[in-house]
C-alpha cells in the first residue's frame, strides 16, 4: 500500500512544499511556487532521504533545505522542518495529495 504525505509552508512570499509517496519505492519531490526543484527515489519502504536543497527565486535566489524527520507525535509518523537564513520553521501537514 502506498501512502502519502504532504508539508507545505509560505516563506517570503514563496511556497515550499514536499510531497511523499511511500511504499516499496519512495518517492520524494520539492516544490518551490509550484515548480519541481528536487526529486528522491529510493528503493525499499521508509526509505527517505533526510534533506532536500532547493533555491527560493530572487536575485540572489536564496538556498534552503527542508529536513525530513521520523516523528512518533503526529498522526503521519513523519515532520518536515525548513531551514533558510540561519532559522528553522516547521513545514505545516497538508491533506494528501
Amino acid at each position: 500500500m502506498r501512502r502519502r504525505h504532504s508539508f507545505h509552508h509560505v516563506h517570503a512570499g514563496h511556497s515550499v512544499t514536499v510531497n511523499i509517496r511511500s511504499g516499496w519505492i519512495t518517492e520524494t519531490e520539492l516544490l518551490v511556487d509550484g515548480k519541481e526543484v528536487a526529486f528522491h527515489r529510493a528503493h525499499g519502504p521508509g526509505a527517505l532521504p533526510r534533506e532536500l536543497a532547493g533555491e527560493l527565486p530572487g536575485e540572489p535566489g536564496r538556498p534552503f533545505v527542508v529536513r525530513i524527520e521520523h516523528d512518533t507525535s503526529g498522526a503521519l509518523g513523519l515532520a518536515c522542518v525548513l531551514k533558510v537564513g540561519g532559522t528553522e520553521q516547521p513545514m505545516s501537514e497538508r491533506t494528501a495529495v
